[in-house]
C-alpha cells in the first residue's frame, strides 16, 4: 500500500519545486549576441565617425550575432524541448459536448462552454455503472468540487489538455515537464526507472524512446485530481501510458488510461500539442492560490451584520 502526502508535505513539496522550476524554465528563442557584440557595434560607429572626419570611406559595421540554429537531434534522439500548448475545447470535457450555459450567468456568452467533438477513442469513456454516479456528482457540484477551481496540481493527462501553455526541458538524460498551471512540474526518469514512494498528484512517470516517440508510464497518483471540468475521474489504481510524437513542430500526444477500479477496459485519448514559435517565448506565472481562497474558505468568514 502506497502512503499519501498529507497536506502539508504536498504544500511544502510544490514549494520546494516551483523554487527550483524556476531556475531551469528559459526563453527558447535564438541565444543572446555574442559576448563583445556591443562593444564592437559602439566602435564599428565611432571608427566610421573617424574615417569620415578624414575624408575615407566608412567600414561597414558590424552585425549582431545571428541566433543559433536549433539542432534536429539531441544524444541521437529528437529535440522536442520547447513550450507547448493543446488547442481544443476537450478541457471542458473529453467526450462530445454541446454549447451550453454555465451557471455564471453574469458573464453571458463569456461565461458560456463551447462545442467540442470527444477526443476519446470511440468517442465514450467506458466507466463501470456504479461509477457514473460520482461523475454525476462532480458534475452537479462544479466548479467547487473541481480541483481545477481549487488550484490543485491537475495531473496527467489533463495538464496537457488545460489552456494554459507547458515546456518540455530535454537534455541526454531525464527530461523535465514545467506546467504554467500552478507552477506544477514533474520529471520523467529516463535513466533509472523506479516505483512511487507515495501517492501524488501528477504521479511517478518513467520514459523511453521507441523510435523516434517518448513513450512515459506514469503510475503512483493519489485519486483526487479529474481528466476535465465534467467530472470525469479516476481512482488511485490510475495508469497512464503517454506517447509523445513529433510531427514537425509539433506533437502528437496520446494517453492510454488503464483504472480497473472505475473502467472495464482501458481507453485512449489523442490530441495535438502545438509548440509556440513567438519570439522569446516562455511561461509565465499563474499562481492561482490566492484566486481559490475565496470559493474554498469564503463560507467560514465571520459574518457581519
Amino acid at each position: 500500500m502506497r502512503k499519501r502526502f498529507t497536506g502539508a508535505m504536498v504544500a511544502a513539496t510544490v514549494a520546494a519545486a516551483a523554487a527550483v522550476m524556476s531556475l531551469n524554465v528559459m526563453p527558447l528563442s535564438g541565444q543572446a549576441p555574442a559576448a563583445g557584440a556591443g562593444r564592437a557595434q559602439g566602435a564599428g560607429a565611432a571608427g566610421a565617425g573617424a574615417a569620415q572626419g578624414r575624408g575615407q570611406a566608412a567600414p561597414a559595421q558590424a552585425r549582431p550575432a545571428a541566433a543559433t540554429p536549433r539542432p534536429a537531434r539531441i544524444a541521437g534522439k529528437p529535440n522536442i524541448n520547447g513550450i507547448y500548448q493543446s488547442i481544443t475545447t476537450a478541457f471542458w470535457n473529453v467526450e462530445d459536448h454541446p454549447a451550453q450555459a454555465t451557471k455564471f450567468w453574469e458573464l453571458g456568452a463569456i461565461g458560456a462552454i463551447p462545442a467540442g467533438m470527444s477526443i476519446v477513442d470511440g468517442g465514450t469513456i467506458p466507466y463501470k455503472a456504479d461509477k457514473l454516479k460520482q461523475r454525476e456528482a462532480n458534475r452537479a457540484g462544479w466548479p467547487k468540487t473541481d480541483p481545477e477551481a481549487k488550484c490543485y496540481m491537475p495531473g496527467i493527462p489533463r495538464a496537457h489538455i488545460m489552456p494554459y501553455p507547458f515546456q518540455i526541458v530535454q537534455g541526454q538524460g531525464d527530461i523535465l515537464f514545467v506546467y504554467e498551471f500552478a507552477s506544477s512540474n514533474r520529471l520523467v526518469h529516463m535513466q533509472k526507472h523506479t516505483e512511487a514512494a507515495v501517492d501524488s498528484w501528477m504521479g511517478w512517470a518513467n520514459g523511453k524512446w521507441e523510435g523516434d516517440t517518448l513513450v512515459v508510464e506514469n503510475t503512483g497518483f493519489n485519486d483526487m485530481s479529474w481528466f476535465d471540468r465534467a467530472g470525469n475521474f479516476h481512482s488511485d489504481m490510475l495508469k497512464v501510458t503517454e506517447r509523445f510524437a513529433p510531427q514537425g513542430d509539433n506533437l502528437m500526444y496520446e494517453a492510454t488510461i488503464e483504472d480497473p477500479d472505475t473502467f472495464t477496459r482501458p481507453w485512449k485519448i489523442s490530441l495535438p500539442l502545438y509548440r509556440k514559435l513567438e519570439r522569446n517565448a516562455q511561461l509565465l506565472e499563474f499562481k492561482c492560490v490566492e484566486f481559490s481562497e475565496e470559493l474554498l474558505y469564503g463560507d467560514l468568514k465571520k459574518k457581519t451584520e
